[in-house]
C-alpha cells in the first residue's frame, strides 16, 4: 500500500499506509490521525480535510473549479499547494507523499 506521510510545523508527525483508490481523508480518518476532520465525509462540502502538499504536486489531478472554491473556505489561509485530501485518490505514483496539516480546521 501507498504511505502518505504527515507534517505539522516540519516535523513528521505521522506515516499511514492508504490503499489505491481511496482518498487521503478516509484514510486518516480511518487511522485516526488527529489533523484531517472530514466532517461532510468526503463529499467537498465542508473544507475540514485541508492539507499542503509538500512532496509529488505533480502527480496530483489539477484543482477541479468546486474544490478550487471549498479551498476558500478553509479555516486557515489557503497556500498555492493547498489541497482537499477528500479529492486526493491514492495511486502507486503518490507512495511517499508528504502532507503538511494546518493547525487548524473547524
Amino acid at each position: 500500500m501507498p504511505v502518505v506521510r504527515f507534517c505539522r510545523d516540519g516535523e513528521e508527525i505521522a506515516a499511514i499506509d492508504i490503499a489505491k483508490g481511496s482518498s487521503v481523508m478516509h484514510g486518516a480518518t480511518v487511522a485516526g490521525l488527529d489533523g484531517i476532520v472530514g466532517e461532510c465525509g468526503g463529499e467537498m462540502v465542508c473544507a475540514t480535510c485541508h492539507v499542503f502538499v509538500l512532496s509529488h504536486g505533480d502527480d496530483i489531478p489539477e484543482l477541479s473549479p468546486t474544490e478550487d472554491e471549498m479551498l476558500d473556505f478553509t479555516v486557515e489561509t489557503r497556500k498555492p499547494c493547498s489541497r482537499l485530501s477528500c479529492q486526493i485518490k491514492m495511486t502507486d505514483e503518490l507512495d511517499g507523499l508528504v502532507l503538511g496539516l494546518p493547525q487548524a480546521q473547524v
